[in-house]
């Protein structure tokens, strides 16, 4: 074993040795308090807030990195359900609002948006309506709006849409928190619009979807609840959300999950399934919501075209030949999704979930490469290890083809050695790289691999820890664990 990695081992195991027994750590002291997300967020340089918009989070790079691997989590997963994703506009007039019943259920909740310069008006008239906008607190009108830019068929459904656009909300300043009760976020938003015929198994494979995504993050058991028409603020008659309510009873029945029931806690549109988890604190929040809605469609006139359009609109199949041979337009069923429902809050509950102690695939702060010295053959090669890990070892001469998506920093400061790997412990880097002038003339890195999360038995976990090997072995190796979220 060369010098640096000897010097690191003895670190290590003295770091581990010098600690108390568990048994004896705990005796005495007060409980651990619960884990705040705002805390470490601060600690952990995640996110931070200003006076100047309040209610509107600031991702700081480590913040971003987190939850841009959210979103492209999700983009993977869309591949397998079916899912394309659209851009929309974040500002609409105010006659779409009205359009969408937003402007009379929902104002309260919005912001107007209005130009300064008269110059600059939609209109020749002096506060004539066609100069108001809303900033957007959902999507869901926007993508009426694509759905009737063409002509459908019965063929073509369902059509499901997918969403990052930024919305807002004009939340009560008192209520504002962290990450957690917000103004601007961002929502993994989807409209499926469907056929009656297809409502149980869209919502089916939407449960399923949010099963995937959950066991993933490895939050524990979620639960389900129905929340039915609300007492006033809805559109639509009671015969059509008795319905509404109905079709998600039986979706729900044939999930195999337990549910409740929420009175009158649905959406103005709507009734809905939420998916409830419990954070750290034993405070509930809800997440992931499935929403069914008969009423938007019918406000922008949606349709498309199908044989026995009576049957059809019943949910019902024929075979009689003089029926099929008619052909009408329908209207379709909307069902609105978002699986991890705000981005920020769901990065708020796996903030507390964690604890700091992030899964290598989501950890901001992957791997960092800490040098024995500052000499130049020492410092190339942790500069050269670092380009091998992020894929970015090519030709300088074109763009980068094809990067690892790793997170990789150095520290190659004069301090000593052992110095440089408390911190980087203190820090939370899941892989700490070292590299010595003995390993110059081999161009191998030591790479302690404790901070990993594992499922391997005690002994495997020790003999993994301390490896020497090439940057190319353990860009293999760090890859697949990426690419597995783990």
């Amino acid at each position: 074993m060369d010098g640096c990695a000897r010097q690191l081992r003895m670190f290590i195991s003295n770091a581990k040795t010098s600690l108390p027994c568990s048994s004896h750590a705990t005796s005495g002291l007060p409980p651990k308090p619960p884990a705040d997300h705002r805390q470490l967020g601060v600690q952990q340089e995640l996110f931070t807030t200003s006076i100047y918009s309040p209610g509107s989070p600031i991702l700081l790079p480590n913040g971003a990195r987190i939850f841009n691997r959210l979103v492209e989590f999700l983009r993977k997963q869309y591949v397998r359900y079916g899912f394309d994703e659209v851009i929309t506009p974040t500002i609409y007039k105010k006659a779409l609002w009205r359009k969408s019943g937003h402007l009379e259920n929902y104002s309260d909740d919005m912001y107007t948006v209005t130009s300064t310069s008269p110059s600059r008006s939609d209109s020749t008239k002096a506060g004539d309506e066609e100069d108001e906008y809303g900033l957007k607190p959902m999507n869901c009108p926007g993508h009426c709006l694509i759905f009737a830019s063409q002509r459908r068929s019965y063929r073509h459904l369902p059509i499901r849409y997918a969403d990052f656009s930024p919305l807002h909300r004009n939340e009560i300043s008192g209520a504002l928190s962290g990450l957690t009760r917000v103004r601007r976020f961002h929502q993994d938003d989807g409209h499926i619009f469907c056929r009656p015929i297809q409502i149980e198994d869209e919502i089916k494979k939407t449960l399923d979807f949010v099963r995937v995504v959950y066991s993933t993050f490895k939050l524990g058991t979620y639960r389900l609840a129905l929340s039915t028409r609300p007492a006033d603020h809805y559109i639509g008659t009671a015969e059509e959300w008795e319905g509404a309510e109905n079709a998600l009873r039986r979706a729900l029945d044939a999930s195999g999950q337990e549910w409740t029931v929420n009175e009158g806690d649905g959406a103005f549109y709507g009734p809905k399934i939420d998916i409830v988890l419990r954070d750290s604190d034993g405070k509930e929040h809800q997440t992931a919501t499935i929403q069914l809605d008969f009423q938007l469609p019918k406000r922008f006139d949606l349709g498309y075209l199908a044989p026995a359009p009576e049957f059809e609109r019943r949910g019902e199949i024929t075979t009689d030949p003089d029926k099929l041979a008619e052909s009408g337009l329908v209207t379709p069923v909307l069902i609105h999704r978002a699986v991890l429902g705000s981005v920020e809050r769901l990065m708020a509950l796996l903030i507390e979930h964690y604890d700091g102690k992030w899964p290598f695939w989501l950890n901001p702060r992957q791997v960092i490469i800490v040098t024995v010295n500052d000499s130049e053959p020492v410092v190339g090669l942790a500069k050269s290890a670092q380009d091998i890990l992020m894929g970015r070892d090519g030709s300088a001469d074109g763009p980068v083809v094809n990067p690892s998506q790793l997170i990789v920093d150095i520290d190659d400061s004069q301090r000593s050695l052992p110095l440089k790997v408390r911190e980087a412990r203190s820090k939370g880097y899941s892989v700490i790289v070292t590299v010595g002038p003995k390993q110059v003339p081999s161009s191998t890195v030591t790479v302690d691999m404790s901070g990993l999360e594992s499922s391997s038995s005690s002994s495997t976990l020790k003999k993994q820890q301390m490896q020497e090997m090439t940057p190319k072995d353990l860009l293999a190796l760090l890859r697949t664990k990426n690419d597995s979220y783990q």
